[in-house]
C-alpha cells in the first residue's frame, strides 16, 4: 500500500474566487497570496520558513477549518482566551481521504491555556494527569503519549519550543510509531531534528510551499555552518561591525 493511500488529509486548497482582495491580512502574506492548493504525499509534512512568513497563520487556519480550537485541543474543546484567529480558515477547503479516529491541534504558543482548560473540565485522566504538574517539555511528551493514538490527524505548531534535543528525538520516535499505526502529522517547525524524519516531506513557505530536501533548508544550513565553525561565525557576528 502506498503512503498516499494511507493519508487522512489529501488536499488543502484556497477558495480564491471568494476572496474580494488580497490587499489585507492574512491574504496579503506572500505565501498565502500565491497559494492555490497543497497535495499531501506523505503521512508527515513539515512546514518551514522564517519568522513571520505565515507558518502559524496557515497551520492555525487549517486546524480551525477542521473543527479544532485555535488554542489547541480536540474537537470537544470549546474555549477561547483571546480571539486572534485570522479569516483564512473560512476560505480553506480540505479534502479528507480517510476519516480519522481522532484529531488534535497542539500549539506551543497557547499550551498553557490548553493545560488550564484540561484541569478546568476535569479531563486530566485522559492526559496522564495534570499537565501543569509537569515541566513544559514533559507535559508535551505526556500529552502525545497519553492522548495521541492510531489513525489520528495531528497538527503541531512549533512543538520543539518546549523540548530539549533529547526530547525532540523522543517525539520523533512517537511520531514514527503513530505513522506506522495509520496517523498523519502536519507540523510547522524550526527544528533541524524534527525535519530530518526519514519519511517526511518538507515544504518551504519562504518559497511558496516548494518541496525542498533536508540539506537544502535554511534550518539545516545555518545550524551546520554554526556548529562546524562557531568561532568563525561569532567573529562575523560580533567583530565585523
Amino acid at each position: 500500500m502506498s503512503l498516499e493511500s494511507k493519508l487522512i488529509v489529501k488536499r488543502v486548497y484556497l477558495e480564491r474566487d471568494r476572496i474580494e482582495t488580497f490587499d489585507f491580512y492574512p491574504f496579503d502574506i506572500e505565501c498565502i497570496k500565491n497559494f492555490h492548493e497543497l497535495n499531501f504525499k506523505s503521512p508527515v509534512t513539515f512546514l518551514v520558513g522564517e519568522n513571520g512568513v505565515g507558518k502559524s497563520t496557515f497551520i492555525e487556519a487549517l486546524a480551525v477549518s477542521l473543527g479544532l480550537p485555535a488554542e489547541g485541543g480536540t474537537e470537544n474543546f470549546r474555549y477561547e482566551t483571546k480571539n486572534t484567529t485570522s479569516e483564512l480558515s473560512n476560505y480553506l477547503g480540505v479534502e479528507i481521504y480517510n476519516k480519522p479516529k481522532t484529531k488534535f491541534f497542539l500549539r506551543a504558543e497557547s499550551f498553557y491555556n490548553f493545560s488550564t482548560e484540561v484541569d478546568k473540565i476535569g479531563a486530566e485522566g485522559y492526559y496522564g494527569g495534570s499537565l501543569h504538574e509537569c515541566s513544559h517539555g514533559e507535559a508535551f511528551i505526556q500529552l502525545v503519549q497519553n492522548r495521541f493514538s492510531d489513525h489520528g490527524l495531528y497538527i503541531l505548531d512549533e512543538p520543539e519550543a518546549a523540548l530539549s534535543p533529547q526530547r525532540q528525538l523522543s517525539l520523533l520516535c512517537l511520531i514514527d510509531e503513530l505513522v506506522k499505526e495509520g496517523s498523519q502529522f502536519i507540523i510547522a517547525t524550526h527544528s533541524p531534528i524534527l525535519i530530518s524524519y526519514r519519511d517526511g516531506i518538507i515544504l518551504d513557505l519562504d518559497n511558496n510551499f516548494k518541496e525542498i530536501e533536508y540539506e537544502d533548508t535554511d534550518i539545516y544550513s545555518l545550524y551546520k555552518m554554526y556548529l562546524d565553525d562557531r568561532e568563525a561565525m561569532q567573529h562575523k557576528l560580533f567583530d565585523n561591525k
